[in-house]
């Protein structure tokens, strides 16, 4: 099946930016999608809710500006992340206001909605679904997803904890839509390596938070920089659902990263998250895939470094 020309037209590279909770905002995704690939962005990071309109409106009017003063390299689309769960009680409103502005593309997240994807349908969105397993990936396809996005071990923030080898493939069993993987991917080998083992694209996270444009605080960016896999740890302590964060952050609010306890799943609370030492403010989200970012760079750097590595494990594999 090919993929919607949404997920085609004016990329670059086969990049999806994944939705960062906090940190994305208007000048991320815009600095994004003009750099070509699928800018995103949390519809929560809008506090207060009617900063939604706000947002929405900047980043449609100056995407457009963009695309009129340069008709030959045209600006990705954009995306809002959707959370689908009980808890988010702005769902209602947020999701009116993507249809408002036709936000091209809808990532819901922690619960598929068949409302939410006929919403989206309704003026022609597509609506890409993340899971962590096959059994998520059926649910979310029965009810109106168009794609999903497979989150395997490794990735920044909510993560699973199947090998992306393992999941690709059982997804790939039965489903021939678009289909993205994130984690780990943090280079263009990486990004080529989705491709090849049945993805279509990539869901790239954690480097950009790296860059000037990310609404990041810079001790958070420079720990990116400095920490490496070894430096992740996989707890559901902060959320009540496990992810992975960066293990110097967690000791800077005095707990112990390998010692963490369990958390209960009634402890999820989105409207809450951003209090406290809890993920994302002080407690920061990141993937295993952190290596590869050896500075903080501008989002257009960082495309560049991504496709010509990508071009250059093209050229190895191919000849």
């Amino acid at each position: 099946m090919s993929l919607p020309s949404i997920l085609t037209d004016n990329l670059r590279l086969p990049v999806v930016a994944s939705p960062l909770f906090i940190i994305s905002h208007p000048e991320l995704v815009i600095a994004q999608c003009k750099a070509g690939v699928v800018g995103s962005f949390p519809a929560l990071n809008a506090r207060p809710a009617s900063q939604l309109d706000e947002w929405l409106a900047e980043i449609t009017e100056t995407l457009a500006a963009h695309d009129a003063a340069n008709p030959t390299r045209k600006a990705a689309p954009f995306a809002v992340n959707q959370i689908v769960h009980t808890t988010n009680k702005r769902l209602e409103h947020d999701l009116t206001m993507c249809v408002k502005y036709k936000v091209p593309i809808v990532i819901s997240s922690l619960g598929a909605v068949p409302e939410v994807n006929q919403a989206i349908h309704s003026y022609g969105g597509v609506v890409l679904h993340d899971v962590i397993n096959n059994r998520h990936a059926n649910s979310a396809i029965r009810k109106g997803a168009d794609g999903l996005i497979a989150v395997a071990t490794g990735a920044g923030g909510h993560a699973g904890k199947l090998s992306p080898f393992a999941l690709v493939q059982e997804i790939r069993e039965w489903f021939d839509g678009p289909l993205l993987l994130s984690g780990a991917i943090a280079n263009g080998g990486a990004i080529l390596a989705a491709q090849a083992m049945g993805a279509d694209m990539a869901y790239i996270g954690s480097p950009f938070i790296a860059t000037p444009e990310a609404r990041a605080v810079d001790a958070y960016k420079q720990m990116i920089v400095e920490s490496a896999a070894d430096d992740i740890v996989y707890s559901n302590y902060f959320t009540g659902i496990h992810g992975n964060y960066l293990k110097g952050s967690v000791r800077a609010v005095g707990l112990d990263p390998d010692h963490l306890p369990d958390a209960e799943p009634s402890k999820m609370d989105f409207e809450k998250a951003t209090e406290g030492p809890k993920a994302w403010k002080e407690i920061w989200g990141c993937g295993q895939g952190i290596s590869a970012v050896k500075s903080v760079v501008p989002v257009a750097e960082l495309v560049d470094r991504f496709e010509r590595e990508y071009k250059a494990a093209r050229a190895r594999i191919c000849g």
